[in-house]
């Protein structure tokens, strides 16, 4: 009899169609123009430091158009008004989609964040699966990657952090259960992200993971929660037991003005 194969994650199906687009990234531009980059070059902001700052907010800010569980959230948010508004509101952080597929995000994105905000450290937000990736991240201005141990073998998550850490970049680390987090080596990781939705079927709606798992995280490593935050009072609590950042997209980009929902969340967490 043949095993029975398990069906495809959504995280299956986007890994699959990343691997095939980094390939042809490399076809198109080499390693070496990447570094020719005007970003490439330029001192990276540090996300970890501003999430340490007791006088911050914490909010790691996202622009993000679309999702495989919610399908179009803003396309028309203009990326040039929207991250300028999340830095004049106070983001310790903003995080860019550069997926395009699955998320509706562009380079381009990324690189028009980076010249409105100088001083802002900004998240390259994708499925880094190759070293090549994060080439792309520094030439297009990312400060901070995202590297998560879902979709990682425990030796891609430290020779990927290690390069990182060689470009200048920080690196946040996601993960989703203990698992996860046993498997991970944390060498060259700045900040541990636990995502309260399960990328493997994008299903999930609370925050039971981050007050589950906040006793797993290596104590000198910087704590954020992702994903399934929407109230003041969350952050709050959150911060209690913990957490020194939040990342939250949807809660924002869902509105008509993405950063006057930020400014306004801002407001409430601080009074």
């Amino acid at each position: 009899m043949h095993k029975k194969e398990r069906p495809l994650t959504i995280l299956d199906k986007i890994i699959a169609n990343k691997s095939i687009e980094v390939e042809r990234a490399k076809q198109s531009i080499s390693e070496a123009s990447l570094t020719k980059s005007k970003y490439f070059d330029r001192v990276s902001n540090s996300l970890a430091r501003a999430l340490k700052n007791p006088e911050g907010t914490g909010i790691i800010a996202e622009y993000k158009r679309k999702s495989p569980s919610k399908g179009d959230i803003n396309i028309g948010a203009g990326i040039s008004e929207t991250t300028i508004g999340y830095s004049e509101a106070g983001a310790a952080g903003i995080s860019i989609l550069t997926d395009t597929v699955f998320f509706g995000g562009f380079k381009e994105d990324l690189e028009i964040g980076r010249d409105k905000n100088p001083k802002t450290p900004l998240l390259r937000k994708d499925f880094i699966i190759d070293p090549y990736q994060l080439l792309e991240a520094k030439a297009w201005g990312a400060d901070v990657i995202l590297l998560i141990a879902a979709n990682l073998e425990s030796k891609q998550i430290m020779d990927l952090s290690k390069k990182a850490h060689e470009l200048g970049l920080e690196v946040l680390l996601e993960v989703h259960d203990k698992a996860e987090i046993d498997k991970s080596p944390m060498d060259f990781v700045d900040i541990v992200g636990v995502n309260n939705r399960n990328l493997k079927n994008f299903a999930e709606n609370n925050v039971n993971a981050s007050i589950e798992l906040i006793e797993f995280i290596p104590k000198d490593k910087v704590k954020i929660s992702e994903s399934c935050i929407s109230k003041p009072e969350t952050v709050i609590e959150l911060r209690k037991i913990g957490y020194q950042g939040f990342l939250m997209g949807e809660n924002f980009m869902k509105t008509i003005n993405p950063a006057a929902a930020l400014a306004d969340f801002v407001s409430k967490i601080k009074s």
